[in-house]
Formats: structure tokens, C-alpha cells, sequence
């Protein structure tokens, strides 16, 4: 298994595979509008910005788990990232990524690859996994690593 296997909901609310997505190297991230983690987004976009063309994309889903910090629509949510921080890289809708109504692609990250102490519970926004070329999990990142600390994983699966 791998995250070929999945399924996600667009922000129009259609369903896209991430089949769709095969071959590339992608970072996975939920994150919020209002979260001290926010301003990640301008090295999330730098990240996209360097290496899209090189097979990479950046997944991103919002996420309201954490003290409300993603409130408003998808919609309200995508016009803040791309009006702010000029976000070009796909924004889904927004998911809930603990608990009984995680979505299917977050339950299966978090069996790949545990967070601290092992847990697999996501402890705040903008948590990040690494994905390789074959679709699977190959790291995953607290929310306080930097987009730029990243750089170096991305370099090497997209040199593999």
C-alpha cells in the first residue's frame, strides 16, 4: 500500500486520486490561517517555487483541529493563502486529521511514520510528510521544522 491507494476532496468538493500524483516527491502538510506556524507558507512557496520543476508538489489541507485556527471556507481559506503568501501549490479541502473523522490518507501517514515518543496523534498544524517517488512515507516533520530545513530531504529523493 501507499498513498496511490487514496482518495481526496478538492476545495469544489469533487474527488481527486492521488494516483494522480505518482512519480513525484510530495510533501503533505495541514495547516491553518491563524496559527503562529502560519508565515511557513512563505517557505512552503519557495520550496514549490524551486523544485516544481523537478517533480515536486506540496499537498496542502487545512485543518480546524487546533483551537479553531483554519476557521471560514475553503474558499475564504485559499483567497487568504494566495492574496498573503501567494500560495501556488494545491490546496484541498479542509480535513480533520486526528480522531474518528481523520481522513483515510492522514490515518495512514501517521502508521508510517510516528511522531515523537511514537505517537502517531498529529500535535499541531502544519506537521509535514515526506513522500518518495513510489508513493511512500519517508519522513515526517514536527510542525516547529522550517520549510527550509526540509530543503536538503527534498533534494535527495528527487535525486533518486
Amino acid at each position: 500500500m501507499n498513498i496511490y491507494s487514496f482518495n481526496v476532496q478538492q476545495m469544489d468538493g469533487s474527488t481527486v486520486s492521488l494516483k494522480n500524483y505518482e512519480g513525484k516527491v510530495l510533501l503533505v502538510v495541514n495547516t491553518a490561517t491563524g496559527c503562529g506556524f502560519t508565515p511557513q507558507y512563505d517557505g512552503l512557496q519557495d520550496l514549490y517555487d524551486k523544485y516544481q520543476k523537478d517533480g515536486f508538489e506540496i499537498l496542502d489541507f487545512p485543518c480546524n483541529q487546533f483551537l479553531s485556527q483554519a476557521p471560514g471556507s475553503d474558499d475564504e481559506i485559499h483567497s487568504f493563502c494566495t492574496g498573503r503568501y501567494g500560495i501556488t501549490f494545491p490546496q484541498f479541502a479542509k480535513v480533520e486529521v486526528n480522531g474518528d473523522n481523520a481522513i483515510p490518507l492522514y490515518k495512514y501517514m501517521k502508521k508510517e511514520k510516528r511522531g515523537i515518543c511514537g505517537s502517531q496523534k498529529i500535535k499541531w498544524n502544519f506537521t509535514k510528510f515526506l513522500i518518495n517517488k513510489k508513493g511512500e512515507v519517508v519522513a515526517r516533520f514536527a510542525p516547529t521544522v522550517t520549510p527550509e530545513k526540509i530543503d536538503a530531504f527534498i533534494q535527495k529523493e528527487l535525486s533518486k
